[in-house]
């Protein structure tokens, strides 16, 4: 588990250093915790198999696309107890999503999660 950890918080760094490379350093934090988010989901989901993530920017929108290859089930945001220590991230994205124009979803194979921002501020 401490390597997939690891693997969470460099995505997390390289995504930051991307964002400020090309001025966007003020989606920084929505965008980290979306990618930590997704990342993680997908590292969980194909038990620590290769983990791809990919950034791309067009007309205005940031695409955040995490492919982990296993075909299966698409998830949807539960509602977990107040008790239950898992169970929110893609509530999260969702609600990322909403607040900045986007949306999320997942590829009808199930191996892709992606998340879309709107980069004008609102």
């Amino acid at each position: 588990m401490r390597i997939d950890m690891l693997r969470v918080a460099e995505m997390r760094r390289l995504t930051r250093d991307h964002l400020i490379e090309e001025g966007l350093s003020c989606f920084a934090d929505d965008v980290v915790l979306v990618v930590s988010e997704l990342v993680t989901n997908a590292i969980q989901h194909s038990h620590g198999q290769k983990v791809t993530l990919t950034l791309s920017l067009c007309n205005g929108c940031l695409r955040i696309n995490v492919h982990d290859g296993v075909r299966s089930h698409r998830p949807t945001p539960g509602k977990p107890c107040n008790e239950d220590e898992h169970g929110r991230g893609l509530l999260l994205v969702q609600a990322i999503a909403g607040a900045r124009r986007g949306s999320w979803g997942v590829s009808d194979d199930g191996a892709s999660t992606w998340c879309e921002l709107a980069l004008a501020m609102s």
